[in-house]
């Protein structure tokens, strides 16, 4: 399959400016495309990883892959549907531009991938330089009926966020000018201001210079509910804001339902090897192969094989109940989401302190749950309703995990 072809079996082509267009480009000799993206966070999330998937799809079929972080349009914001955007400062600016960079970098590697600033080409020009040389050619009729700026028309837009289409549209003509950018790729959203930029490109350069735009699905999961959330939380790229176990997890948590269409898009698995996939799913389910070899496949791209590696063997211990020698850092990531109380330092007695902590509702509870081997401590099995337990022996004395049963964990933070 060319690149077109395999982008639709995967799911991922919503509208193309000259789907014939591009495929000659491509076959005729390297060209480059590009995702854009504003610094408005210190991390990329997965709503990010949508067109990136699809800008390194291109890289292996022999394009060049360009990155714009926004140094210059993240200073003024891309409009949204419903409000106007708070601006950033521009030292929380220059922290989040490097750490995008960085993850871009991480992701693409430095191979055959182009990181730029528009910064660089956008803040040096003065205001009458940006409205004799490009406000010039744009029609506010025409800009009138982008659909962002269309459906902000009854609450009110700034100027500010308005002229945000032509910001994007110089950037387009500077890459085809200055990286033989011949392709934009964003998601659905992005349709205007991408068809912009090719209009920018086709008066500035002429009618039949090659520039093309191709847009994504806006991606949601089979309830309907848009992708890329957790229990209305954003999956962060960054390790730091969401560990690899917790990516990990979220990838392998995901329902019968939507594991195909995930593998078709965020991995880079053969249609032969998605196939299988599909079979064992609908086959055996339980045995969860398909979002196994998901979570494995994403984290892997975004985080490398140690920390799949890792995520793994914390899924192992996690269901052993293995714990004992776990870290301070692996205790904070997997069990970030359980049930948390407070502690003390002091030693206490083991039904006071089950009690005490809310992990049992009565002392007799605790004693008989005690008694009959219910009750882990830090990995720990407890049968002896005298033992003091000392906050203060495992996890640097930072925690202290409680398991009743074989699968209800609670997690304390020694204060």
């Amino acid at each position: 399959m060319n690149f077109i072809e395999d982008l639709k079996w995967r799911g991922a082509v919503n509208q193309v400016t000259d789907e014939a267009g591009l495929l000659k480009a491509m076959d005729e000799g390297q060209i480059g495309a590009y995702v854009g993206t504003d610094p408005t966070a210190d991390s990329l999330h997965l709503g990010h990883l949508i067109p990136f998937m699809v800008l390194k799809r291109f890289q292996k079929a022999g394009g060049k892959a360009v990155i714009i972080v926004g140094g210059a349009t993240g200073s003024i914001g891309d409009p949204r549907p419903t409000t106007e955007r708070q601006l950033l400062s521009e030292e929380q600016l220059k922290v989040n531009e490097q750490g995008i960079a960085s993850q871009v970098t991480k992701l693409f590697g430095s191979d055959g991938t182009t990181i730029v600033n528009n910064a660089d080409w956008l803040s040096p020009m003065t205001l009458p330089e940006f409205l004799r040389d490009y406000g010039k050619l744009f029609s506010v009729n025409v800009m009138l009926k982008k659909d962002v700026v269309a459906s902000r028309l009854e609450t009110g837009i700034s100027y500010t966020e308005f002229t945000y289409q032509i910001l994007q549209a110089v950037d387009f003509l500077h890459l085809w000018q200055e990286e033989n950018v011949r392709l934009q790729i964003g998601g659905s959203d992005q349709w205007g201001n991408i068809t912009a930029g090719v209009d920018l490109i086709h008066t500035v350069e002429g009618a039949d210079a090659p520039a093309f735009g191709l847009t994504i699905p806006l991606m949601t999961d089979s309830t309907g509910k848009k992708f890329g959330k957790s229990e209305g939380n954003a999956i962060w790229l960054n390790a730091e804001k969401t560990s690899p176990y917790t990516f990990y997890q979220f990838w392998y948590n995901q329902r019968d339902e939507d594991v195909v269409k995930y593998l078709k898009y965020f991995t880079f698995l053969t249609p032969a090897e998605i196939d299988e996939l599909a079979k064992e799913v609908e086959e055996n389910p339980g045995a969860r192969l398909g979002q196994k070899r998901l979570a494995e496949e994403v984290t892997r791209f975004v985080h490398g094989q140690a920390a799949v590696e890792e995520a793994e063997a914390l899924s192992k211990a996690l269901f052993s109940g293995d714990v004992a020698n776990l870290t301070v850092q692996q205790i904070k990531d997997v069990f970030a989401g359980v049930p948390g109380f407070e502690t003390t330092a002091a030693k206490q007695n083991i039904v006071d302190f089950l009690v005490d902590a809310g992990v049992e509702s009565s002392k007799r509870q605790a004693r008989e749950d005690v008694t009959n081997g219910a009750i882990t401590i830090n990995g720990q099995k407890q049968q002896d309703v005298t033992t003091e337990i000392d906050p203060s022996q495992a996890y640097d004395g930072q925690y202290i995990l409680v398991r009743r049963g074989k699968k209800k964990y609670f997690l304390g933070t020694v204060k």
